[in-house]
């Protein structure tokens, strides 16, 4: 009976989802987006982000529609969205950012790429909020490990600040993420909560009944993946144990790599099944 509840809830949130996106302003298609990436990220163990690093997590981010155009001189922007955990391990409303970069080197073709960002400190997240935060410069990060469970071969990922997930629809493989940098959409805040004063912190502390109905579909996403898993040791508002560095891990290496994520439109039937899909 869970599995088939679990396929309900998801069922019924990929829906309301679509409804919304229909007559929705532009920020809030950028949730509705949002959560169908995440939506279709979690779907699969396999594929999906592991439980133990989500249960490290601080914030997680989802930025839909990264466009990469490579003639020469590459360049890459997207916009999405950002929550944090609250101190009762609930997931905050959401923020807007905005993620822009380019890349020096002779690239042909475009690329239009979802990316996910899960950050295990608060460092990153308030190098957002007061400005603008490079990632592998203000933040370390890594590729992302992913299945059901990590081993010790994924340590190294555990003592980034930032991991980082992609799925790719274009001709580029992948996505490399050296010096872009993750900032503060206040605009698209000011409209979304109908408040030009509002603030990044105010949004996080707020009550979730300030945000439109579509920010909870993406909430209860996040939180139906985390709700079960135990909580970490030593978790703080504000900040997440991180295990000791391994004797083979080097903490110089701030190079951004991002793991591309098999596009699970089309799951197989095994697939469906260890998934909870009857």
């Amino acid at each position: 009976m869970r599995p088939i509840r679990a396929s309900l809830t998801v069922l019924f949130l990929t829906v309301l989802t679509c409804s919304i996106a229909l007559g929705a302003t532009r920020e809030e298609k950028r949730v509705a987006d949002s959560s169908d990436v995440l939506d279709q990220l979690l779907r699969i163990p396999e594929q999906s982000i592991p439980p133990t690093l989500l249960a490290r997590a601080y914030a997680v981010a989802v930025v839909p529609n990264v466009v990469k155009v490579g003639f020469g001189l590459g360049a890459r922007r997207g916009k999405g969205i950002l929550v944090i955990r609250q101190d009762d391990n609930s997931w905050s409303n959401p923020t807007f950012i905005t993620l822009t970069g380019g890349s020096v080197g002779w690239q042909i073709g475009a690329q239009s790429t979802d990316v996910i960002l899960v950050f295990k400190t608060r460092k990153g997240v308030d190098g957002i909020a007061n400005g603008k935060l490079t990632l592998g410069a203000d933040a370390s990060i890594a590729a992302g490990p992913v299945g059901r469970t990590t081993s010790a071969a994924t340590d190294l990922q555990f003592q980034s600040e930032v991991v980082s997930y992609s799925r790719s629809r274009g001709l580029f493989a992948g996505v490399a993420l050296e010096g872009t940098g993750v900032t503060m959409d206040r605009k698209a805040n000011a409209a979304f909560y109908g408040d030009s004063s509002i603030t990044p912190e105010r949004i996080f502390a707020s009550s979730p009944n300030i945000a439109p109905d579509v920010a909870n579909t993406f909430v209860q996403l996040l939180t139906a993946q985390t709700r079960r898993l135990p909580t970490q040791p030593g978790m703080q508002s504000g900040t997440l144990d991180t295990p000791p560095a391994t004797a083979t891990s080097d903490s110089g290496d701030s190079r951004v790599r991002t793991f591309g994520m098999p596009d699970p439109d089309a799951p197989t039937e095994d697939e469906f099944r260890d998934a909870g899909y009857e």
